[in-house]
């Protein structure tokens, strides 16, 4: 039986090649053989070396981009396209630096992104913790 790539995996894996990982990393993340990947790549001209070619238009919109000179080639056109492509493909977002814990005021258990050595859930329980007032989820009223 052949190996079928959903087009959700197709999107990840024009995707990834523009960032230039290696069909075998593809393969790995996709839980797909690297020949499969590797045939879908040449069959849609994303075959060798991708991340030395700049992206030359607008992620979301296709609009042409400008060549960058001497500095980090742009991927989107505007803000706008930036925010609405990425809102769309959430999946992409690399999140490695989640961290739990448990509030030293409450005791109620809450994930932080990239700041291990958060100690309170919120602003109510650090406000309760540091001056006695306060510190209840409901805003924070006595």
């Amino acid at each position: 039986m052949r190996n079928m790539i959903t087009d959700e995996a197709k999107e990840k894996i024009r995707y990834w090649r523009r960032e230039g990982i290696s069909y075998g990393e593809i393969s790995e993340r996709l839980n797909l053989s690297a020949n499969t990947v590797k045939s879908f790549c040449q069959r849609n001209h994303l075959a060798g070396s991708t991340a030395a070619e700049p992206i030359l238009v607008c992620r979301q919109c296709g609009k042409p981009l400008p060549r960058a000179n001497k500095k980090k080639q742009r991927k989107f056109c505007s803000d706008f396209c930036r925010h609405t492509w990425w809102n769309a493909h959430p999946e992409y977002i690399n999140r490695r630096a989640f961290y739990s814990a448990a509030c030293a005021h409450c005791g109620r258990k809450f994930q932080s992104y990239g700041n291990q050595k958060r100690k309170y859930c919120s602003h109510a329980c650090y406000v309760a913790a540091r001056f006695g007032r306060g510190g209840s989820h409901d805003g924070g009223a006595v």
